[in-house]
């Protein structure tokens, strides 16, 4: 049951990051990224009232839902980058390539997740650390072809901000994410992951709302 508590609190933090990102945003980045978190906010409600709704076709619909928005909202992670940097005034983010680079990226990795992991997507029911719920019946081998793509793309933008503008944050919270979620961790829960992208997210969204305040022409 705590377990279901920690992600009840994820949940609420990414309300948060919600608020701060409607108060403060400005420009396209921003307002893209409010999309990942809302995705972020249902995920992390769903597997905190899981053990609540019990094992049946009410969580197992509901779990359907979050692979969709997983795989529908987390590509545009690709397109923050690129809006972020035209916002910070990286000059080759305004070249027409990136556009069409960035943009069909992103549109890859939709694609590649409806064909590899939504098309015939089956769930079974799993219980870990007191947590239930719903997840793919098929075992994954390595990290999902879709999340290489964002990540190829976020690190893209953090390399640029950080040489051309000396922010750190977004590539500081870039890289925690990839170590951490590679990293082998056992800490009695599966919630650290979640604790990662928490902090990816946040770092991201102060990225967004600095950089469209501080728009370079």
């Amino acid at each position: 049951m705590m377990n279901s508590y920690i992600f009840g609190f994820f949940a609420l933090a990414y309300l948060v990051v919600l608020i701060w990102g409607l108060m403060k945003h400005k420009k396209t980045a921003s307002a893209i990224l409010l999309l990942v978190v809302l995705a972020l906010i249902y995920d992390n409600f769903i597997l905190a009232i899981g053990s609540l709704i019990g094992e049946g076709s009410l969580l197992e619909s509901l779990s359907y839902v979050r692979f969709w928005l997983h795989a529908l909202f987390t590509p545009t992670l690709i397109l923050f980058s690129l809006f972020v940097m035209r916002e910070a005034g990286i000059h080759f983010s305004k070249k027409r390539w990136a556009l069409y680079g960035f943009g069909g990226l992103t549109l890859l990795a939709i694609l590649i997740e409806y064909f590899v992991e939504l098309q015939g997507l089956t769930l079974g029911v799993s219980e870990s650390y007191g947590v239930v719920s719903y997840s793919s019946s098929s075992e994954a081998s390595g990290p999902p072809p879709m999340i290489l793509i964002v990540v190829v793309g976020l690190f893209i933008a953090a390399i640029a901000l950080a040489k051309e503008k000396k922010w750190w944050w977004m590539l500081l919270g870039t890289i925690v994410m990839t170590v951490g979620s590679a990293a082998p961790i056992t800490i009695g829960s599966d919630a650290i992951t979640n604790a990662f992208e928490l902090f990816l997210i946040a770092t991201l969204m102060w990225t967004g709302i600095h950089f469209s305040n501080n728009t370079t022409p």
